[in-house]
C-alpha cells in the first residue's frame, strides 16, 4: 500500500489521506501522521482512502498529486520586489497584532484537506492564508494587488471550485485557519477591480 509520509510532525502536508469520511480524520487541529489510535474505539474499522478531487489526481494507492497547490503558490505567492540588502530588524516596525495574524495565516502547511472537505472543491482557504500572510506584511505590500489577481487566476486554472463558504474548509484545518482569510482574500480582490 502506498501512501506520503514526510515529516511524521504535522508541518508537511504530505499524508492526503481521508479517514473514516474525514481529511486528515476525525481530530480536530490533527494530520493523518499525529492521529491517535485512542481516536477509535476497540476493535472499529477503519476506512482510509486518498483525498478525493478533481484538482487532485491519485497517483498511486493513498497518494495524490496535490501539485496544483504548488502551481498556485508559483503564480504569486511570494515576495520578489529587491528589497536590497537586510535591514536592521527593528527598522520595519509591525504591530503585535498584524504580526501575529500575519504569522497565524503563515502556519498554511499546504496539505489541502481544505479542498478534500469543501463540497466545491475550492482552495480559497489555502490561497486566502497564503495572500493574508504576505499581505499583512509591509514587504509584501507592493505586489499585493498583482499577487491576488494571480493566484486565484491559478486556482481557477486549477480546476478549484468557488468557495460558498460552507465552513467545512475551517473545520478541518489542521493548523485551525479560520474563514476570515478568505474575506480579506475577497476584499483584495474586490479592490484590485474597483481601481
Amino acid at each position: 500500500m502506498a501512501f506520503d509520509s514526510d515529516c511524521r510532525e504535522g508541518i508537511c502536508g504530505a499524508c492526503g489521506i481521508v479517514v473514516d469520511g474525514a481529511p486528515h480524520g476525525p481530530v480536530p487541529g490533527t494530520t493523518t501522521c499525529l492521529l491517535p489510535l485512542r481516536a477509535f474505539r476497540d476493535g472499529a474499522t477503519v476506512t482510509l482512502e486518498p483525498f478525493g478531487t478533481g484538482a487532485f489526481p491519485v497517483l498511486r494507492d493513498l497518494v495524490v498529486d496535490r501539485g496544483a497547490l504548488d502551481r498556485v503558490m508559483r503564480a504569486g505567492g511570494y515576495v520578489s520586489v529587491r528589497a536590497g540588502s537586510a535591514p536592521e530588524a527593528n527598522a520595519l516596525l509591525v504591530g503585535r497584532e498584524v504580526a501575529d495574524r500575519a504569522l497565524d495565516a503563515a502556519a498554511c502547511i499546504g496539505c489541502g484537506a481544505c479542498v478534500a472537505a469543501c463540497p466545491n472543491g475550492s482552495a480559497a482557504l489555502f490561497v486566502g492564508a497564503k495572500l493574508t500572510h504576505l499581505g499583512l506584511l509591509p514587504q509584501g505590500q507592493p505586489e499585493r494587488a498583482r499577487r491576488g489577481r494571480a493566484m486565484v487566476a491559478a486556482a481557477d486554472r486549477e480546476g478549484f471550485g468557488g468557495c460558498s463558504l460552507h465552513g467545512e474548509c475551517e473545520a478541518v484545518c489542521p493548523q485551525g485557519i479560520g474563514l476570515d482569510v478568505i474575506a480579506r482574500m475577497n476584499r483584495d480582490c474586490l479592490a484590485t477591480l474597483i481601481r
